[in-house]
């Protein structure tokens, strides 16, 4: 693939230099962006969990207040189950 930059407003090809540094720095955005990627299910599964406080009150208050702790927990690790990582 062929690159170019702009030169005092000119279009100028990339030297092979240029080229190489910037497939270092692309494969350096990919494998980052992979690794991003890789956790997504982990950030929205946490965001998505109840709080502690609300896991502490349903232990304390327990009945339907529990069974809907954990069901709320349940329908969470379904919808981003580890195996998804």
């Amino acid at each position: 693939m062929t690159r170019y930059k702009l030169l005092d407003g000119i279009k100028v090809q990339f030297t092979a230099e240029e080229e190489a540094q910037r497939d270092i720095e692309e494969a350096k955005a990919l494998e980052e962006k992979a690794g991003y990627d890789a956790e997504e299910w982990k950030r929205n599964r946490q965001a998505e969990y109840p709080s502690m406080d609300d896991c502490i009150h349903a232990l304390l208050d327990g009945g339907d207040t529990l069974t809907e702790l954990q069901a709320k927990r349940t329908a969470t690790k379904n919808k981003y189950p580890k195996s998804g990582a």
